[in-house]
């Protein structure tokens, strides 16, 4: 008999194409709506602050999926729509059109939105943001115009825009209230090792600073600092974070905390309509609560994992976070999840161009770890983490010892 069921997943980033693809290779053979607010088709996020903002890789190879995959599978792809309400009750998803799709499982994969904090003269001609093909493609063109950037916030996106600028030419100002690029997530001594990344760049950092006001008049024409200071500025880049995409939630009146309140089945509040990617906080079994991570392995493998999941199958979803950035020559991974009061291992140096960091927990167990130029280290930091035993941090930080659970456990 047919499969009469319709799945609807609104979002079509990587997360809802994963599910869709998902959908299809477990077998499901009703129908699929993927749902999109841009007019592309599903593309990949992390080449838009790197090698297709430097122009070193052509858009198609940011798609999720190759031309054709989506009439192949019989998905249907709906771009340029926005969904504008949802009724939990009835099933139904409403667009801008006013086109409503009844729905017998639902997929929020709404991602997120780029914050903009209450900066004067954040609304000014030349301030961007980045999320988008089109925000990649403008940023591009004013870098290659020339004339000083500042890049307000040195998270991830703001380092790495930082980089790729400079790799293309640009003068580039990078500020944060911190003290050093990276702090809020990887802390003041490995986010000093980014730091000098960045200066010996020739990036100017203004760290221990915050923003006062844009000025400029037809356009943006410089930053002024909270001490007084000014920076000329042809362009600016607010890089101070996303904030999950909630809005439809909210109104299916879907619990929402920091995100869609979801399980480890990635089942919502409301029955039949799961999240996945940067909107969903996720309850996760290793951590006994619910956990937010805004990257793209995190869409990829929750996005799989919905699809499972909205055909009663599969197991919890309990993959480590993960993350990874590439800035320069220099690339990192990081695994787990570590607190604020972990303690810090390095194992090598962080001055040189390739060492291993850890965080162990108050039982001495790894939270967390990273490494910076060091590709085989990985799969050993992501075992040591699974494992839960106790390490010796004499040993762990031993680079003649290797990163072996049996080597660096504590007697």
């Amino acid at each position: 008999m047919a499969d009469s069921r319709t799945f609807v997943i609104v979002g079509a980033g990587m997360a809802g194409a994963k599910a869709a693809e998902s959908l299809r290779t477990e077998g499901f053979e009703g129908r699929i709506a993927l749902v999109g607010s841009e007019s592309e088709a599903p593309y990949e996020r992390p080449p838009l602050s790197k090698d297709y903002l430097r122009g070193e890789s052509p858009r198609e190879k940011a798609r999720v999926h190759p031309d054709g995959f989506y009439d192949e599978h019989d998905i249907e792809l709906i771009t340029g729509a926005t969904a504008v309400a949802m009724d939990a009750g009835a099933r139904t998803v409403t667009l801008d059109s006013g086109r409503v799709l009844d729905y017998d499982r639902l997929l929020l994969a709404t991602g997120s939105v780029p914050r903009r904090p209450p900066i004067p003269g954040a609304d000014l001609p030349g301030v961007h943001v980045l999320r988008t093909l089109a925000d990649s493609d403008r940023l591009r063109d004013v870098i290659r115009e020339g004339g000083p950037l500042v890049l307000v916030g040195a998270g991830w996106i703001g380092c790495e825009i930082a980089a790729s600028a400079r790799q293309l030419g640009a003068q580039v100002t990078l500020v944060d209230q911190a003290q050093a690029p990276l702090e809020q997530v990887l802390g003041p001594e490995v986010g000093g090792h980014f730091a000098a990344l960045h200066r010996a760049h020739g990036v100017e950092l203004r760290l221990g600073s915050g923003v006062a006001r844009i000025e400029g008049g037809a356009g943006v024409e410089r930053v002024v600092l909270a001490d007084g200071t000014s920076l000329e500025a042809a362009a600016v880049l607010l890089g101070v974070g996303v904030a999950p995409d909630t809005r439809l939630a909210e109104l299916g009146a879907l619990r929402v905390d920091d995100g869609i309140v979801v399980d480890e089945h990635l089942r919502s509040s409301a029955p039949d309509v799961f999240a996945a990617g940067d909107v969903a906080s996720a309850m996760h079994p290793r951590y006994g609560r619910h956990i937010r991570v805004e990257h793209w392995s995190v869409a990829l493998n929750q996005g799989t994992a919905a699809g499972r999941f909205m055909l009663d199958a599969g197991e919890p979803y309990d993959r480590l976070p993960y993350f990874f950035s590439d800035q320069y020559d220099t690339g990192m991974e990081y695994t787990g999840l570590h607190g604020p009061g972990d303690r810090l291992v390095v194992r090598g140096r962080l001055e040189d161009q390739a060492f291993q960091a850890f965080w162990l927990d108050d039982a001495d167990r790894v939270s967390a770890g990273m490494h910076v130029n060091d590709w085989d280290a990985i799969e050993p930091i992501r075992r040591l983490i699974e494992s839960g035993r106790p390490v010796n941090a004499a040993a762990l930080a031993d680079t003649r010892t290797a990163v072996d659970v049996a080597e660096v456990a504590r007697a």
